[in-house]
């Protein structure tokens, strides 16, 4: 397998997301500060700690998706296909995504969609022997990466 990555990026969440989630947090510890006041304060800081650091490793996880196209390999989360058998790439504008992930979805597809990136890549998967007919895959560059797809899988023809 080719180490040499032609398009790299990881679908890491918003800046918001990480602002939101330690308010609802800070949320949380006033609320068992006023509920335990005098009492069990230690109870309070230590449930808050709990939850900030489960958190913080659910958004770490849910973020650390990543889009890798190299000479050989095609990998977008923890899927991966060769690309040799990776098709036509064609990247989605918001609307487009919302249809192809929605009305017009295929329930064979692989999706691999964040609420946080409305743009996608629908990338057509020429395998005879794999069930999913395309991958839709989020994307904040869509145009670079189809492009960087496009670009390898034409080397392979």
């Amino acid at each position: 397998m080719s180490e040499s990555a032609s398009y790299q990026e990881r679908l890491r969440v918003p800046l918001r997301w990480w602002a939101q989630g330690t308010m609802l947090v800070a949320t949380l510890w006033l609320t068992l500060i006023v509920a335990l006041i005098g009492h069990a304060a230690w109870l309070a800081w230590a449930v808050t700690g709990l939850v900030l650091v489960a958190m913080a490793a659910w958004l770490r996880s849910y973020g650390s998706a990543r889009l890798v196209v190299s000479d050989d390999w095609f990998r977008a989360g923890r899927a991966r296909i060769e690309m040799t058998y990776v098709g036509a790439a064609e990247a989605l504008d918001a609307e487009r995504t919302r249809r192809v992930s929605g009305p017009e979805a295929d329930a064979r597809a692989y999706l691999l969609l964040r609420p946080y990136l409305r743009e996608s890549v629908k990338v057509e998967i020429t395998d005879p022997a794999d069930p999913a007919p395309y991958w839709l895959v989020s994307s904040r560059h869509p145009r670079a990466l189809a492009g960087a797809l496009n670009a390898v899988r034409t080397q392979h023809q």
